[in-house]
């Protein structure tokens, strides 16, 4: 049998962080005198590495500046809430369990954290040994560029026909597609199912049973 492979983002996917992140980037634009943005805003730049984030939160600032907000968030980001990492959604561990257990499909991860706030979440939730490929932004550029996950299918030998993407914004979509892997976008997360249909989702899910069985639709069930 082929390898098969899913690639799972993490951020509004399997962690349910947002208020983590909008609390950081609140007080990393307040400590540059800046008006932090809402809610709604950081949701729609989550899954992009942290210095494209910032600069379409704050489309006027130079690049000095931006770095400086983003030294602020990861300061605080990582020193007040490394100890306590964002939740997972409800589910989420049982089925990388069930899918781990299973052995037809390897499991691997694309995301826009750092490996630090990767390694620090895994390790909180006891998730790091079921994951064989770790794709992280301090090694590639940020999505929706393909590189992540051409090097997730290079690292595991899966040709990108075995292989699919499972995410929660546009950005994981657009990624597969550059990747020529299937995108299974989630409805729980960060960006709406219309803007998922729109970036060339595969399909939608609307919880993790769901998501299993589209697994096993486009992936093929052992």
């Amino acid at each position: 049998m082929r390898p098969r492979l899913a690639v799972f983002d993490i951020d509004g996917t399997l962690s349910d962080s947002q208020h983590h992140i909008h609390a950081a980037m609140q007080q990393a634009f307040e400590a540059q005198g800046l008006g932090a943005p809402d809610l709604a805003a950081v949701r729609q730049i989550v899954g992009l590495s942290l210095p494209i984030a910032v600069a379409r939160l704050a489309p006027g600032a130079d690049v000095g500046l931006v770095a400086e907000i983003v030294q602020g968030y990861k300061q605080s980001y990582f020193w007040a809430r490394s100890a306590e990492p964002a939740p997972l959604f409800a589910g989420a561990a049982d089925m990388l369990q069930r899918l781990a257990a299973r052995g037809d499909i390897r499991l691997g991860i694309a995301t826009g954290k750092s490996r630090r706030g990767l390694d620090a979440l895994l390790a909180h939730f006891d998730l790091g040994s079921i994951f064989v490929t770790r794709q992280v932004s301090d090694n590639h550029p940020s999505k929706p560029h393909p590189a992540m996950l051409l090097a997730a299918l290079a690292e595991t030998g899966v040709a990108a026909d075995d292989a699919v993407m499972i995410g929660d914004t546009t950005f994981d979509i657009e990624m597969a597609r550059a990747a020529g892997v299937r995108g299974i976008g989630v409805r729980w997360g960060y960006h709406e199912a219309e803007q998922l249909a729109a970036a060339g989702a595969a399909r939608l899910v609307a919880d993790f049973a769901a998501l299993e069985a589209v697994l096993d639709e486009l992936l093929g069930q052992a």
